[in-house]
């Protein structure tokens, strides 16, 4: 038996599988169908225990085409069933021994509905998982967790491109998903992608045309010296940014982030594009979102998510820029606002005349 114990005393029981080992986080969850091995391999879970809704996980098992970055950055990962038998065609190992060989934690058995009911009445929650009973001890160490600058956990080491014969465009990492970069590089795109701590004389050096924000983890107000080369380079050049991304170019003009009750987390999101009149369904993971009465007048909320009414895009009028908070690469879920990678490429066209 192995328990994750919350903050407020919570507890749920269940069995442990993967790295059998305690494990301490925010414990948020996330309600996407499919997918799971995208979710495990999105950087932008740094630090946190991944609650799955969907009740069975792991038939598929884990191949070598779907992680969407080069490992799991997430403590936790908590699951009703884990499938004893798992069969697909692209299969490599099983999901316990890839959590394992990842020294990632998981725990199955869980009631998986009353630990999302419960963070979604009372808020994000602070957790740790232990086997056999939790201790005051460990009830303490949940309450006491944080985590700060998970960016600089997940980002590249050093710069580095991916070749095409179109449009040069910089890619700033925060923790991004593979999906951003093969959407811009099946549009012909020359990608020079950097680690969030590069500067703006060093992103200029590269000649290119536009600059893509990736997705990132963690609260944006973390990052200080990106928010200061997003200021500098959104005076210059094109830009798009998604989620972190596109809290920090909030950030970066001016406005302010707030802390979500438990935040948006799966692949079945409605957004509203307000300029198209359009509603798409959308891939999310984030815990902020820009606030929109600290925007700046020449800024319009361009997107919004249609179950809470929270801002999901915004254009910036006076300049050749646009953000979104959800994922139109997706990976996994729907690819409905892929449409966003050609927005962008042609205000990079545009710009460049």
């Amino acid at each position: 038996m192995a328990t994750l114990i919350l903050e407020d005393g919570a507890r749920f029981e269940g069995e442990l599988f993967g790295r059998r080992a305690e494990a301490t986080g925010e414990v948020v969850f996330t309600t996407g169908m499919t997918g799971y091995q995208e979710t495990l391999t999105d950087p932008s879970y740094c630090g946190q225990i991944v609650c799955m809704t969907y009740p069975l996980i792991g038939n598929v098992g884990i191949n070598e085409l779907d992680g969407e970055s080069k490992g799991v950055a997430m403590k936790g990962f908590v699951v009703s069933e884990l499938c004893d038998l798992p069969s697909n065609w692209k299969m490599k190992e099983d999901l316990s021994s890839y959590l394992d060989a990842q020294g990632v934690t998981g725990l199955t058995g869980v009631d998986t509905r009353a630990l999302t009911r419960r963070i979604r009445v009372h808020g994000t929650l602070r957790g740790k998982i232990v086997a056999g009973e939790p201790t005051e001890a460990d009830v303490a160490e949940a309450r006491a967790f944080e985590m700060h600058d998970q960016v600089s956990r997940v980002t590249c080491d050093a710069p580095y491109e991916i070749p095409g014969e179109g449009l040069r465009i910089a890619v700033l990492d925060f923790g991004l998903k593979r999906g951003i970069l093969r959407a811009l590089n099946r549009r012909g795109c020359h990608l020079l992608v950097y680690p969030a701590q590069a500067t703006a004389q060093e992103i200029r050096e590269g000649g290119c045309g536009g600059v893509m924000l990736t997705n990132g983890p963690g609260d944006p107000a973390d990052n200080p010296g990106a928010i200061e080369a997003i200021r500098r380079l959104m005076d210059e050049r094109p830009v798009f940014g998604i989620c972190l991304g596109h809290q920090l170019m909030a950030l970066a003009m001016g406005a302010g982030t707030v802390q979500m009750k438990y935040g948006h987390h799966g692949a079945n999101h409605p957004v509203k594009d307000l300029r198209r009149g359009t509603c798409a369904v959308t891939a999310q993971n984030h815990c902020f979102m820009v606030d929109p009465q600290t925007l700046p007048a020449a800024a319009e909320v361009s997107h919004l998510n249609w179950n809470d009414q929270t801002v999901e895009g915004v254009r910036y009028l006076d300049r050749p820029a646009f953000s979104v908070q959800f994922h139109p690469e997706a990976c996994g879920g729907p690819r409905e606002t892929g449409y966003l990678f050609d927005d962008f490429l042609n205000m990079v066209r545009e710009n460049t005349k």
